[in-house]
Formats: structure tokens, sequence, C-alpha cells
């Protein structure tokens, strides 16, 4: 069973900044891919981004890419997702998810865990 806890939301004016964090339970993190995804009201959720498990992998959402950052610190069992340049279109609850297969990627199916998500909201 792998738990997923995120943190780092809030409100923050357009331009601003946030950092997402996502702690994972487990001791195995270091071999799993995991995602952010989101999920604005009224809409489907959506990928972010992704990270394999080395790391040396990553994946973005056209929406967000040169604005956003995903990284891990695997000795810590956390990810992060550096949101710059914040939209009032980023408003949304954001999710952490772990891709037990270690890749990575941008389809929702291989998450097999799911956080509880964190909100953001973007005033503009």
């Amino acid at each position: 069973q792998v738990q997923l806890v995120e943190s780092g939301g809030g409100l923050v004016q357009a331009g601003g900044s946030l950092r997402l964090s996502c702690a994972a339970s487990g001791r195995t993190f270091s071999t799993y891919g995991m995602g952010w995804f989101r999920q604005a009201p009224g809409k489907e959720r959506e990928f972010v981004a992704a990270i394999s498990w080395r790391g040396d992998r990553r994946y973005y959402a056209d929406s967000v890419k040169g604005r956003f950052t995903i990284s891990r610190d695997n000795a810590k069992n956390t990810v992060y997702l550096q949101m710059n340049s914040l939209k009032p279109d980023d408003t949304a609850v954001y999710y952490c998810a772990a891709d037990l297969y270690g890749l990575g990627t941008y389809e929702m199916e291989p998450y097999e865990y799911w956080g509880q998500g964190t909100q953001v909201t973007v005033s503009s």
C-alpha cells in the first residue's frame, strides 16, 4: 500500500509561484514513476507533469511547459511541482499519483495510487 499526501496549495495572484509537495509512504518510492494531475470545477482530471523513477525523464502538458517543473528527492520520498508564472486557468485541485511501473506517463491508467489533492487558486 502506498499513501500519498500533497501539500503546498493555496491562494496566489496571477504571476506568482507555488511549490507543491507530495510525500509518499513505502520503502520503494525510488522505484515509482510519479505524476501530477489537476481537476478544475466542471472539468475532467488532466495531466500536468510526470517524472520517471530515476528522474531522468520528465514530461509536461503543453499548457504548463516552461512554467512548471517536476522534481523528486528519493531520499525524502517526496516529489515536487514548482509552479511559476501562475495563471487563473491553473486554478484546480492538484493530485499526485504513483505509477508502480516506474516510467512516469501522461496517461492516468498506469497510476495505481493517488493522493487526496491540494487546492490551488490563482486570482486575476
